[in-house]
This record gives structure tokens, C-alpha cells and sequence, in this order.
């Protein structure tokens, strides 16, 4: 099954239909009941079109393990369009991994529909793992080889070319360790090692689990600026974390998932802004002391109050008062990040 976005000739509006590979269908635009034909692409020319549709399209799927009382995922649904980042934003416990390892695959027995690519899971196979890359939550990695021998063994597995290791090694500063084994290997070491094996295969989607766990601040800043640089590609990004730092600065859009139920998407900035205080505080020297005082943003070039205290004080610090995601998170959810 295809998801197809398209737009009426007649008025332009954009609408979404479904169908299968080389399916013709009758099709009305329900804005002004224009009719027509639409034909979708053969299987073969999906992945040219991708860049048309969504990467990734979740709709309501649920998922229980076996003997559980409780749903793990809970009526899930999202979309990530190409060259997107998206956060998935939870506590342990969520739903989160799970949410994950059913989209990638490795969980059976959702109900659902989950389409990769423009292609419906059930009907991807093996071949699936050619066109993403997946960073797990745990590096697994084979520690009696070296960094260059784990990822030229995971290279052999694809069946397209894959990018050149050492190359990957150097992108993620472990050239100089490519021939040490990985047993020897910091845990921050193995988070690199695992952050480049998911790119091995220059996916279209990625399967990012807390990509920065353990790094240094210099390391994460490199990891980060990776996934811009892949994100301008036009990779699409899905980015499973708690850390709302990463989040904030990475993603396009967050979601909120609380015991299995997916509750809010949004950018996040907006978010910041939407929740947070609508005022400035400033610090400055008065005396030799430090005075906080805080204006309301509404008319504050106008502020006479404010502008003399610029005028006749040394400013310190000027800060707005919007909310961190943390903030925003435990106000929507009533759950604390942990």
C-alpha cells in the first residue's frame, strides 16, 4: 500500500490517498469535487519518489507483549517527511523502544499500518535494511575485532555498496583507533563505533537511540553536526531520547510519549514559546550588587522603566523566560523525564 499526497488541478488543494504499486484509482478532491484517474508508481520507482511522500508514516498502530496486561504502544500515529528530524521524547518506560523496534521490524503482531519508504512494512523484507540505518540502544559491537574488522564484517552483510569504513572511522574521529579492538574501547568510544556502523549503508531513514549517551562535549557536538550534515542530505532522522537538550537543538518536531500513547507533536520551539513566560529578566550592577528585575515583553521598546535602567546600569544579562522542553514536557504530560 502507497500513501500518495497530490493537489487538485482545479483548486490546488492537497489531499492524500492510498492505493497499490501500478493501481489505477478514481479520485475526487474533497474541496471542489473535481474527479479524475491517478495511476501509482510501480514498485520499481518508489524509491525515486520518496521524495514526494512521507519517509515514514505511522498510522494507529498498538502493540501488547505476550502475557502483558498493559499496551506497550497505545493508537500510535505519526509522519516524517524527507530530509525531517523527529524527535521521540519520553520517560523509560514509554513505549518508546517498542514504538521503534516494531517500525524497524523486529517486533511482529502490531495492529496498525506502518509504511517505510512509501512501502507497507509487511511488504518489505530483508531488503529493508539496504535503504535505513539503525543506531541501537545498546552497542552490540564484536569485541574481540577491531573497529575496522567490525565494520568491514557489517559492510559484507548489504548487498549495494556501502560507504568506505575507515572513512566512517575518520568521521567520527576513531581513525586512530581503527585497528584496536573494540573490547579495549571506552563505552564513549563504542557510542561512535555504533553511530557510524548505522551509516555504513548511506541510508534514507535513520534509527537514532540517544546517539550522545556517554560522549564527551566536543564528541557530541561532532556526533551532532553529523546528523545536520545528514539531515541536509535529505536523510530523514527518527531520534528515540530523554535528553531534551538534543531534542531541542536537533529536531524539526518532538512528540510526547507516555505510557504507550503518543500525546502531543509540535515544533519545538513553538512549544518553548507557547508555554513559557512572556517576560525578560534582567541582571545588572547597582551599588557593587547584582539586581535581577524582570518587564513584560508587550511594549517593552516603550518601556521607560527598562530603557533607562540600560541607559544608566551595567547589564550583566538579559534573558527571555520561555520554557525548556522539560518544562513543557512535565506540564503537558504531568511526568518527569527520568
Amino acid at each position: 500500500m502507497i500513501t500518495q499526497s497530490i493537489a487538485c488541478p482545479h483548486c490546488k488543494h492537497t489531499f492524500t490517498i492510498q492505493g497499490n504499486p501500478g493501481e489505477k484509482i478514481n479520485v475526487t478532491c474533497p474541496s471542489c469535487k473535481t474527479k479524475g484517474v491517478f495511476r501509482f508508481p510501480d514498485e520499481t520507482l518508489i524509491s525515486a519518489l520518496t521524495s514526494d511522500l512521507n519517509t515514514l508514516d505511522v498510522q494507529h498502530i498498538t502493540f501488547t507483549y505476550p502475557k502483558a496486561e498493559k499496551k506497550a504502544v497505545d493508537n500510535v500515529s505519526f509522519q516524517i517527511k524527507k530530509g525531517e528530524i523527529f524527535g521521540f521524547l519520553g520517560p523509560n518506560g514509554a513505549g518508546k523502544s517498542t514504538t521503534q523496534k516494531v517500525i524497524i521490524g523486529l517486533l511482529k503482531g502490531y495492529n496498525g499500518n506502518v509504511e517505510v519508504l512509501g512501502k507497507n512494512l509487511k511488504n518489505w523484507r530483508i531488503d529493508l535494511y539496504e535503504h535505513i540505518g539503525v543506531c541501537f540502544e545498546f552497542p552490540n559491537h564484536y569485541q574481540k575485532l577491531t573497529a575496522l574488522e567490525n565494520l568491514e564484517l557489517f559492510s559484507s552483510f548489504y548487498r549495494n555498496k556501502t560507504v568506505d569504513p575507515y572513512d566512517l572511522l575518520a568521521m567520527v574521529d576513531l581513525d586512530k583507533d581503527a585497528n584496536q579492538r573494540v573490547g579495549s574501547f571506552s563505552k564513549g568510544m563504542k557510542t561512535k563505533l555504533n553511530f557510524a556502523r548505522a551509516l555504513l549503508n548511506n541510508p534514507q531513514m535513520l534509527f537514532l537511540y540517544e546517539p550522545t549517551t556517554g560522549l564527551d562535549p566536543a564528541s557530541a557536538r561532532q556526533i551532532k553536526n553529523i546528523i545536520h550534515e545528514k539531515k541536509k542530505e535529505g536523510t530523514s532522522i527518527f531520534l528515540t531520547t530523554h535528553n531534551m537538550t538534543d531534542a531541542d537543538e536537533l529536531c524539526d518536531r518532538v512528540g510526547f510519549m507516555v505510557e504507550g500513547r503518543l500525546v502531543l507533536i509540535e515544533n519545538p520551539k513553538d512549544l518553548r514559546l507557547e508555554h513559557g513566560k512572556k517576560l525578560v529578566r534582567v541582571e545588572y550592577l547597582h551599588d557593587r550588587e547584582i539586581v535581577r528585575e524582570e518587564f513584560t515583553l508587550a511594549n517593552l521598546g516603550s518601556n521607560t522603566t527598562f530603557i533607562k535602567l540600560l541607559n544608566s546600569n551595567r547589564v550583566l544579562t538579559i534573558h527571555t523566560q520561555e520554557a525548556t522542553l522539560d518544562d513543557v514536557f512535565i506540564k503537558v504530560t504531568g511526568r518527569q523525564l527520568k
